[in-house]
């Protein structure tokens, strides 16, 4: 961690007696600090320094803490030292000398160096939101430029992708699992191919190297929304991307308690660039957001590895319902993108969208679940969540642009947690069944 304040021995008691080996302030003070004892008159033991300093540890150097007085009181003590000092962003060392920090703070930089070295990237950028951080991505084109993206892709990109187009920006919409299709709009001005691979809700496949050596031919950029895999499964910077996305608010932090966006980007000029979007819009994310993504971080791995082996379970139990029309999930042996998955991924991941055949059945199914939670935002928790994306957050696309995406209203999209695989299984069967008998 780049900044931490050490308060292990800040906090030992103040005042104790001779005798007590533990709880004395100046057996547990470090070395460096200048204590001496003095008796008072009640028989106890009193600490005076000339000079207290406390300093954080890290890369930077940051503020120091300097009481001058001899016999300082404790209250006084609290009252000037500041536990947020690691955090803070605008105070200056010196007249001369600026803060290291403008519109970032010392856990973002902690955040975002991790970030970097686990998706093996040039830099990595946090920004508040998913939102911003997709906005920043617009920026770099320009009005007459051209943007590629797939016709299945998240709701929130899609939006975004909308309000880009009513500001000149041409954006072409295709199906990316089509090589064909992806090589006939790719052009001289396209500025940048958008995708996903798995898509959202389609869980369709992506070959990213081919695309990524199409897009580059005319100079354009490639970048990859990486929410519902994670580094632990796809790294698509080896792949031949050159910019990835991440949602801070699901698999990242793991727990739904915080919220940013995350892009991880290769090439000193594109780093430059995207940090000066980034520090002009002020976008930076809070310290304890960034806190909160370290800290689920220690997780990850775990909590993908459970939750992909429950998805591989409940997959195959959806594939062989009877009342379960077809079944999106790369992991399963007839998906038609299977094996392109598995050559640049390590997993399925945790995504599975199905079909019933009937918008009353899927509706019935949806709200008869208990162990799964109705959201909208779903990718990623500890616990599992089922939506109907036509209804949620796909609804303002109109329904004939869904229908020909192949977004039929009945389709379920179901993010898997880590609870016990069996009682998820038994869950959806007993859905399942009582919405056939409605």
């Amino acid at each position: 961690m780049a900044a931490t304040l050490s308060l292990k021995h800040f906090f030992c008691p103040f005042y104790s007696y001779p005798s007590h080996k533990h709880g004395s302030l100046v057996e547990n003070f470090p070395r460096s600090y200048q204590v001496k004892k003095e008796l008072n008159l009640e028989g106890r033991w009193l600490l005076s320094n000339k000079k207290f300093r406390l300093n954080c540890l890290g890369h930077r150097d940051m503020d120091k803490l300097d009481i001058e007085d001899p016999k300082p009181s404790i209250s006084k003590l609290f009252s000037e030292f500041n536990p947020y000092d690691a955090m803070l962003t605008i105070r200056q060392h010196s007249k001369e000398v600026e803060s290291p920090y403008g519109c970032e703070n010392p856990m973002q930089d902690v955040l975002e160096r991790f970030l970097a070295r686990l998706e093996e990237a040039d830099q990595a950028f946090c920004f508040c939101t998913e939102m911003a951080a997709l906005y920043a991505v617009t920026r770099l084109v320009e009005n007459g430029q051209e943007i590629v993206a797939g016709d299945d892709i998240t709701a929130v990109s899609d939006r975004l992708l909308t309000v880009a187009s009513k500001l000149g920006v041409v954006v072409k919409r295709v199906n990316i699992s089509d090589l064909s299709e992806v090589a006939a709009v790719i052009g001289p001005k396209t500025k940048l191919v958008w995708l996903e691979s798995p898509t959202n809700p389609g869980l369709q496949i992506a070959d990213i190297p081919r695309i990524g050596e199409m897009a580059h031919a005319y100079g354009a950029l490639v970048l990859v929304d990486n929410t519902i895999m994670s580094p632990v499964l796809l790294q698509p910077l080896k792949l031949g991307a050159d910019i990835v996305l991440h949602s801070a608010i699901t698999l990242i932090a793991g727990y739904h308690h915080t919220m940013g966006g995350v892009l991880a980007v290769k090439g000193d000029s594109l780093a430059k660039e995207m940090l000066l979007l980034r520090n002009k819009s002020r976008g930076g994310l809070s310290p304890f957001n960034c806190l909160y993504c370290l800290s689920g971080f220690k997780t990850m791995a775990l909590r993908v590895e459970k939750q992909q082996d429950n998805a591989q379970k409940i997959a195959e139990f959806l594939a062989f319902h009877p009342l379960v029309k077809k079944v999106n999930y790369p992991g399963l042996a007839g998906h038609p993108g299977r094996d392109l998955h598995y050559s640049q991924a390590k997993g399925a991941g945790f995504v599975i969208s199905f079909q019933t055949g009937s918008l009353a059945l899927s509706k019935r199914i949806v709200e008869t679940t208990k162990h799964f939670t109705r959201s909208k935002i779903f990718v990623g928790s500890m616990n599992s969540f089922i939506s109907l994306p036509c209804f949620d957050d796909n609804r303002s696309i109109p329904k004939e642009v869904r229908e020909a995406r192949g977004l039929t209203e009945d389709l379920i999209r179901i993010s898997i947690g880590i609870e016990d695989a069996n009682e998820l299984i038994a869950e959806l069967d007993n859905a399942l069944r009582i919405g056939a008998c409605g």
